[in-house]
């Protein structure tokens, strides 16, 4: 328990047990408030035992669960009352911290100004502004206040990625009167697939890279700031400087973050110390120095707990690497290691034989239900948490010469505590439609969403027709015409020249996009690699972007069968 204290009355923590209420009690704090709903997850204790253990400890305890983004009047009204009638200090916990933050941001709104409220929230490090439409007082009809209307658009987009981009270029390509603004802070926009063979020596960091402007199509409304919020029941996104903008229809593609913070040590030795990483732009080139210029020594690859950007990146870097090595002569001597947080090689079994070919041609030694929780980049030193046999944790120190980490990846604080996610924190959507489950006039797609199937540009290439048919549906008042199958695609680049061309949808479902004579999937072969590397950048530069849906034609819903006569 480690508790953040936002005022001298009130402080937030993660999730807490027995013991840490007791150290709460010794700490002196007086009441204790459950921000979160019993049976989230194994092992977490229920709130009634929590409250006969405070009782014990001379504490007073309530019970306000709230679902991720689900900040109700009434939970509202319930932590007002604590902070009007219970004893101070009080200790706010959920998972991790936000979900209490927040209830008491609402709570104190009216009773302190928005921006001391988001102040004392940001010094405790969470970031509430996605809050501001229910932090800043309601004009009255005497003072309706100075600030112009929003203005309104037919389609807002949140995000100028793959998913934004592709999903504005094929709504304008089916009704180009359409008014869509696009909410992207970034002056880059970046083919991020590109940086494994960044990594590889095989293509240039700048090639990968185009201005923002570049790829923007022609008649948006680019509004150049973060979304900070959303006001779904307003119809409204909260934009970084407290303007708001309006929508008749909001798509919402803004990413997921790299949480390189959650491993300590990680941030600080980043590109120097041997330490590197493919999942970012500026570092994919350093990964391509070290593998040229390594001496006979150990190589750790990492892979974090799933979800995470293209499952099969933080292998192919390691297969990359060991092609390098091999070229040299120096991978007999090579100590190869790859460290998966999960329990399989890949998720969809099909591919795993060619996959493992590769692992015993190279000598890695792969390491499964080992997650990467600490690097000392100074003195080479990586720190894993995996199992033991009687299912107790234990942590193993690995030294190294060169360290591919992939950092855990979460969603988007905006995304988390807004009332479009799920318990999870992704925007809940349905897995067919993309359409919102609670918000018919709200469609996500790309990273952010909590639909099972790979996060890859291949996936938001399939899924960003399907939300541009289905938002002209919303627009005309009709239901969802069309849906998605999961598709996605992972080249998994094993050598220099050869590639085992994955693709699969929804419950692992093979879906390949040419028949097996032409392009065997479940084989290493040089055709997937001329896809890769000759095809698909043009493909995503001059067709995905541009909305010419090139082997993606959105696929209708069929239409109930007619009942026959009675």
């Amino acid at each position: 328990m480690a508790p953040r204290q936002i005022t001298p009355d009130v402080s937030v923590t993660s999730q807490m047990d027995g013991a840490a209420l007791a150290r709460a009690a010794s700490a002196g704090y007086r009441t204790i408030v459950c921000a979160r709903p019993d049976g989230e997850e194994p092992g977490q204790p229920d709130a009634a035992e929590m409250a006969l253990l405070a009782d014990a400890l001379g504490m007073a305890f309530v019970h306000i669960p709230v679902a991720p983004g689900a900040f109700d009047d009434e939970a509202v009204a319930q932590m007002r009352a604590v902070l009007d009638k219970l004893p101070s200090p009080i200790l706010g916990y959920c998972r991790s911290g936000m979900r209490a933050a927040t209830l008491w941001a609402l709570a104190e709104a009216g009773h302190r100004p928005a921006e001391d409220i988001l102040g004392l929230a940001s010094r405790a490090g969470f970031d509430l502004s996605a809050q501001c439409p229910r932090l800043a007082p309601a004009p009255t009809e005497t003072d309706p206040g100075s600030a112009p209307a929003p203005r309104v658009h037919d389609v807002v987009i949140v995000g100028g990625g793959a998913a934004g981009i592709a999903t504005a270029s094929s709504l304008l390509k089916r009704r180009p009167s359409l008014d869509i603004a696009i909410v992207e802070p970034a002056t880059c926009h970046y083919y991020q697939p590109g940086w494994t063979m960044v990594g590889a020596g095989i293509f240039k960091p700048e090639t990968t890279r185009h201005p923002m402007a570049e790829v923007m199509p022609a008649g948006v409304t680019w509004i150049r700031q973060a979304a900070a919020g959303f006001a779904p029941q307003m119809r409204e996104v909260v934009l970084a400087d407290g303007a708001s903008v309006r929508y008749r229809a909001l798509v919402v593609a803004p990413g997921l973050r790299l949480a390189w913070d959650a491993i300590p040590g990680l941030s600080e030795t980043l590109g120097e110390n041997g330490v590197t990483s493919n999942y970012r732009y500026d570092l994919a080139p350093y990964t391509y120095r070290l593998a040229s210029d390594m001496r006979p020594g150990r190589a750790l690859f990492t892979q974090p707990a799933m979800p995470i950007k293209c499952a099969g990146a933080p292998q192919k870097a390691m297969y990359l690497c060991c092609d390098i090595w091999r070229e040299a002569g120096i991978l007999p001597r090579m100590e190869v290691e790859f460290h998966n947080a999960g329990g399989v090689l890949f998720g969809v079994p099909t591919y795993v034989p060619a996959l493992m070919d590769y692992v015993e041609r190279y000598g890695i030694d792969l390491n499964f239900g080992s997650a990467l929780v600490a690097v000392d980049g100074p003195a080479r030193i990586a720190t894993f948490e995996r199992k033991r046999a009687d299912g107790r944790p234990e942590r193993v120190e690995r030294t190294f010469d060169m360290l591919h980490a992939v950092p855990p990846q979460t969603p988007l604080d905006v995304v988390a505590a807004s009332p479009l996610a799920g318990p999870g924190g992704w925007i809940e959507v349905d897995p067919a439609t993309l359409r919102h489950v609670r918000h018919e006039d709200v469609f996500a797609l790309g990273d952010a969403t909590d639909t099972p199937n790979a996060k890859t540009a291949a996936a938001a290439r399939k899924q960003a027709p399907v939300v541009a048919v289905n938002v002209l549906a919303a627009l005309d008042g009709k239901a969802p015409a069309a849906q998605y199958n999961g598709y996605g695609s992972c080249p998994l680049t094993v050598e220099r020249g050869r590639i085992v061309l994955a693709e699969f949808g929804y419950g692992g479902a093979l879906l390949p996009t040419f028949p097996k004579w032409m392009l065997d999937g479940t084989r290493p072969t040089r055709r997937a690699w001329f896809l890769k590397d000759r095809m698909l950048p043009p493909i995503y530069w001059y067709a995905m972007l541009r909305g010419r849906e090139w082997l993606c034609a959105p696929e209708p819903i069929a239409a109930p069968p007619e009942s026959g006569p009675a």
